[in-house]
């Protein structure tokens, strides 16, 4: 009988135990709701900047890059390609070019700048006299101002 009711006594402790484990209060809940909130007022405004700056330099290592395949196109060709043909020229062979054209400068299409626009090529180059112009109209998709995103010195201009 003694340990009958040892056993009985130390299940009961068991299932209290357990259901007082199992089980979060609402001030517990409520706590964790407000750390939570309190972080996100902190981290969140150190993130919004962050992520206009990544286009702008996401848009300035485009302009890098295709950079690089003008050059590569010049090279082959001993000339860049117009303005009518563009950047298009840099991954599809020009009519006037079939046999210097030695291969897509560019391993993808012309890629469009980080606000989905076309960057915009002109050659020969108004800012660049004796190159070529490439751009971005950057966030306000309007030529002129600050946010413009050039190959050339702003001190150009």
């Amino acid at each position: 009988m003694k340990s009958e009711i040892n056993k009985n006594h130390k299940r009961v402790r068991r299932q209290q135990y357990c259901r007082g484990v199992l089980g979060f209060t609402l001030i517990e809940l409520m706590l964790v709701m407000v750390i939570l909130a309190v972080m996100a007022a902190i981290v969140l405004p150190k993130f919004t900047g962050r992520s206009q700056q990544a286009k702008v330099t996401a848009a300035k290592t485009q302009i890098a890059q295709m950079e690089v395949a003008l050059d590569a196109f010049e090279i082959d060709i001993s000339r860049y390609p117009t303005t009518a043909e563009g950047l298009k020229a840099l991954v599809e062979k020009p009519a006037s070019d079939s046999t210097e054209w030695q291969q897509p400068y560019l391993k993808r299409d012309i890629p469009k700048d980080p606000w989905g626009n076309d960057y915009i090529y002109r050659y020969p180059g108004q800012y660049n006299e004796n190159g070529y112009d490439l751009y971005s109209l950057g966030p306000d998709r309007k030529l002129g101002g600050d946010d413009d995103i050039t190959n050339w010195s702003k001190e150009v201009k």
